[in-house]
């Protein structure tokens, strides 16, 4: 199921990384899957520095300090995901994504920085963004 994202480039959208992290039932044992086949180096995740900001909040509200640094590692140290930083190419075309599509924020910069990459796929929650032009959208659970 999962072999065709293998030597590909895929964004990891926030959703599907706390799903995975915390063994949420929403298609989990194909993020397991994925993951799994990510750890061996079958194919490299790419996310955006907000990914971070995102995943720690709710950790940091209730306390969960283990939890934070599990986040931490594995966004910051994981040699099979590339952490990318918003630069003014990103934020650019980020603010044309918002003008045409009327997102959020974190959604454009999200989106912008898988254009920038030019990953192969987008892994999220999300299904309104496959209106997004250029990029191939999936979900743990439409796989």
């Amino acid at each position: 199921m999962t072999e065709k994202f293998d030597n590909k480039a895929i964004y990891l959208d926030t959703a599907p990384l706390i799903y995975y992290m915390e063994e949420a039932p929403i298609g989990f044992s194909f993020l397991k899957e994925l993951f799994k086949k990510n750890e061996h180096g079958d194919f490299t995740f790419f996310t955006s520095a907000i990914t971070l900001a995102e995943v720690l909040t709710l950790p940091f509200k209730m306390g969960n300090l283990k939890l934070v640094e599990q986040y931490e590692f594995f966004i910051t140290r994981s040699p099979s995901l590339k952490l990318i930083n918003v630069n003014p190419s990103i934020a650019k075309l980020s603010a044309n994504l918002r003008s045409e599509y009327s997102l959020k924020l974190p959604d454009s910069i999200h989106l912008a920085t898988a254009l920038e990459v030019k990953v192969d796929f987008f892994l999220t929650n999300d299904l309104a963004f496959q209106k997004i032009k250029g990029l191939t959208i999936i979900t743990p659970i439409n796989v």
